[in-house]
């Protein structure tokens, strides 16, 4: 392992200091940067840890119902807070369909955003990867490449973002607060992830230094509470990153969807907003046929980066059926399996969705 300085901060404002020396990280939970050190994928010169921060471990409604959640919150905690999981179901069963409880136990909420992707090219230090050694070259290009991305994709990355949990926090407007030396921001997490363009090594849009401090979700996102899913195929149920993943969120009025909102994991570099499928479900009835025009409807612009085509079919069906889920109502507890398609929901054929 390469040496390394490690300091502890007091504040947020040292932690900035501190965090924008070259080759400074963030620590909090560790659960990816340690992984990474070990594998030598990644070799800081300093390591700041912010895991006891004073202020950044608390989840606040704010006079405007909004919802704050400190950096360090950690994922288990978040999820399993009744009030959270009561008024953003979607995002507890996003929360809870990724990793395994020891991982939720120890990971935090800003490191779930900040997580690398799970490219095998970028984990093997002996390929060519941009992201890790800009231009040395993309091996997953003539690689294997069945789980990488079909839409935002480069010549130079086609490398996709892991996290469940920002899917259904795109779908809702989530918003990242971020201390810098310029002073505190806010960035829409939209806008946040950065797709690989020509410099797949800059993932977001934090600048040297600056540190996520909270996570905002605005008060109309509760509104979709009672109508929202979110749905994860992957290769094996437990401990898998999504192949494709989806997340739903409707309010209806007087038997018709007044809004909708969708986003797709497992697809891109960042979290995937449709807005134009959302749109197509605004005045309509809450059925199999609207639904499934909304997943016709969902990465118009999506090619393939390689041996991955089916992913595109297979995010549209995701989709309907996510909707449809979304429509029947957010189930009173979560399931045993959360985020599964094969727990089928009343009137549904577990294992449909993977039909061509």
């Amino acid at each position: 392992m390469n040496p390394f300085d490690y300091v502890r901060p007091a504040s947020v404002s040292e932690a900035v200091a501190a965090g924008a020396a070259p080759g400074a990280v963030f620590l909090a939970g560790g659960t990816n940067l340690v992984d990474l050190m070990k594998g030598g994928i990644v070799r800081p010169s300093r390591l700041v840890d912010v895991s006891r921060l004073p202020g950044l471990d608390r989840i606040e409604r704010l006079p405007d119902g909004s919802l704050r959640i400190g950096a360090l919150v950690r994922n288990a905690d978040l999820a399993h807070d009744p009030d959270f999981a009561g008024s953003h179901p979607a995002v507890a069963e996003a929360l809870l369909s990724g990793a395994s409880a020891q991982l939720r136990n120890a990971a935090t909420v800003a490191g779930n955003l900040l997580q690398r992707t799970r490219c095998a090219y970028f984990f093997d230090p002996a390929s060519a990867c941009n992201k890790r050694q800009p231009g040395e070259g993309c091996d997953a290009r003539g690689g294997e490449n069945r789980q990488h991305a079909v839409i935002g994709w480069s010549e130079h990355c086609i490398a996709t973002h892991p996290s469940d949990f920002c899917v259904p926090l795109v779908a809702l407007d989530a918003v990242v607060e971020i201390a810098g030396a310029a002073g505190p921001r806010a960035v829409p997490l939209e806008a946040f992830h950065r797709l690989p363009d020509s410099a797949p090594d800059r993932e977001t849009v934090l600048e040297p230094g600056e540190l996520v401090t909270a996570l905002r979700l605005p008060a109309q996102a509760a509104a979709f509470a009672g109508h929202s899913r979110y749905l994860k195929l992957r290769e094996r149920t437990s401990y898998a990153f999504a192949v494709v993943s989806a997340a739903a969120a409707l309010r209806l009025d007087g038997g018709r969807i007044a809004e909708a909102r969708i986003a797709l994991g497992g697809v891109a570099l960042k979290p995937w907003r449709e807005r134009a499928a959302e749109d197509l479900l605004v005045g309509a009835a809450p059925n199999p046929e609207a639904f499934a025009r909304a997943g016709k409807a969902v990465l118009a612009a999506a090619s393939p980066s390689g041996e991955n085509a089916f992913k595109i079919g297979l995010a549209r069906r995701l989709v309907a059926r996510a909707l449809a889920r979304a429509a029947l109502g957010t189930p009173a507890r979560l399931p045993a399996l959360p985020g599964s398609v094969l727990v089928p929901a009343p009137g549904e054929i577990a294992g449909e969705i993977t039909h061509a």
